[in-house]
């Protein structure tokens, strides 16, 4: 068994010289919005959830990008709906939210 349920890591690089980044698409709020469910959802810690900012995670084309471990399920997001949709039917009840994920391809 896993110490967490499920890991959502956030993308929360900003990119030097203007590149594209997550950081520049609203990571960081999607990051504390679900950081902010997850802890009124009584989900935190052990055999729950664990919400961590990341760097880079090189797919930077599909930003703001979060992905969740163990299930290796990559997702987009554009506000708090989808962070909500995906904090209920993923780390809650274990369901894919189909229409935010990152397709396979997109890349840096």
């Amino acid at each position: 068994m896993s110490y967490y349920k499920h890991h959502i890591f956030f993308c929360l690089n900003q990119r030097d010289k203007g590149e594209d980044s997550c950081a520049q698409h609203a990571a960081q709020a999607g990051f504390d919005r679900c950081k902010s469910r997850i802890k009124a959802e009584r989900l935190a810690g052990p055999g729950g959830v664990r919400v961590n900012k990341a760097g880079c995670l090189d797919r930077c084309a599909g930003g703001p990008v979060a992905v969740v471990y163990p299930d290796e399920t990559w997702y987009t997001f554009v506000d708090e709906q989808d962070i909500d949709e995906i904090v209920e039917s993923h780390l809650k009840r274990g369901e894919v939210v189909e229409r935010l994920l990152l397709p396979p391809n997109v890349g840096r």
